[in-house]
């Protein structure tokens, strides 16, 4: 058996921080085959939903997949999100959040920078965390 990911734990815990700190959780959402959202509201493959508990019903944020209903333009869509589908989350407000490995860019596009991999070889050694304001 192969060890979980620990990508739906790591939304579930920004999930808690945003309602926990009174901000609104989007989840940044790269579309594909398996992703039921209304196409309408999709762009360039991508589309942001607000999950926050005033702007959905009956989220259920599982190991595989994200479920809820929502509305768009007043009507009612039932809103399916597989865990590989998700780019990352952040609190709107703060722009604070998670962008998961992998992905090809940044929830917030170009505000953040861009997604090129950086030059050069990857960094040796051990980890290190920094402090990011």
């Amino acid at each position: 058996m192969s060890e979980p990911s620990t990508k739906p734990y790591l939304i579930r815990a920004i999930f808690d921080w945003c309602a926990d700190a009174g901000y609104t959780p989007y989840l940044a959402v790269q579309v594909n085959e398996y992703t039921q959202v209304p196409m309408a509201y999709v762009k360039d493959g991508k589309i942001v939903l607000n999950i926050g508990m005033d702007a959905v019903r009956n989220l259920q944020l599982g190991n595989e997949d994200i479920t809820c209903g929502g509305r768009f333009g007043g009507v009612a869509h039932q809103l399916i999100v597989p865990m590989s589908a998700v780019i990352g989350i952040f609190a709107k407000e703060t722009g604070q959040g998670l962008v998961f490995q992998g992905q090809e860019s940044s929830p917030m596009g170009a505000a953040t920078g861009t997604s090129e991999p950086p030059d050069g070889p990857s960094p040796q050694g051990k980890p290190t965390l920094r402090v990011v304001k």
